[in-house]
């Protein structure tokens, strides 16, 4: 009777020692789960991370989303559309004539115009009671805002561009609130904020233009 209690004792043992074995196992693999998840939480975390640092710092330094509002880049632009501006661009070269460019609005915050440049700094502008649109002289040829100017305005006798300064219009002639009104005047250099560069949405009118 000894002998089979020594073999009933040596067998609970080995059942309990089996059971710890698979307890310690499942606690291991337990603890590499939850290694695993706090890793992926963090690696997730890093990633979200940079993209938020990467995506703050184009917005402040490579480019911006605008939306446009109203209708004095029409047919260009249209109310609604949604763009990026390039900001970095302009820290390597002068703007150019007919590029559509972003500028704040002086008379109210938050508010930005978007034109098109039409005169150069050092440039005279003038436009005619025809239309016409004259630089240093000579009628400028542009296939941008076809429709005839009704209303000269401060450009009709005439307008000299200082060294820094920009003469812009919109491509809604007559619907535009541009640098011929003494409410936007000439633009600054230093004011221009970017290029207006793509355009996002409407998704069927997406691309450069």
């Amino acid at each position: 009777m000894a002998d089979a209690e020594l073999e009933t004792d040596s067998e609970l043992n080995n059942e309990n020692d089996s059971e710890a074995g698979e307890a310690e196992k499942e606690q291991k693999r337990k603890e590499r789960r939850r290694k695993a998840v706090a890793k992926d939480i963090l690696q997730n975390s890093i990633f979200l991370l940079a993209v938020l640092v990467i995506t703050l710092l184009l917005v402040r330094f490579v480019g911006q989303r605008t939306v446009v509002v109203g209708h004095s880049m029409e047919t260009t632009l249209s109310d609604g559309d949604n763009l990026i501006v390039d900001k970095i661009s302009y820290r390597f070269h002068a703007p150019e004539r007919f590029d559509v460019i972003v500028f704040p609005f002086e008379g109210k915050d938050e508010t930005y115009y978007i034109k098109r440049i039409i005169g150069l700094p050092g440039e005279d502008v003038r436009i005619d009671m025809d239309g016409n649109i004259y630089i240093n002289g000579e009628i400028l040829e542009e296939h941008y805002g076809v429709e005839v100017i009704n209303d000269p305005g401060n450009a009709l006798n005439g307008v000299h561009l200082g060294e820094d300064q920009y003469f812009v219009l919109g491509d809604n002639r007559n619907h535009s609130s541009d640098s011929r009104s003494n409410s936007v005047g000439l633009i600054n250099r230093k004011d221009i904020i970017g290029r207006a560069w793509i355009r996002i949405f409407p998704f069927d009118k997406f691309g450069g233009f």
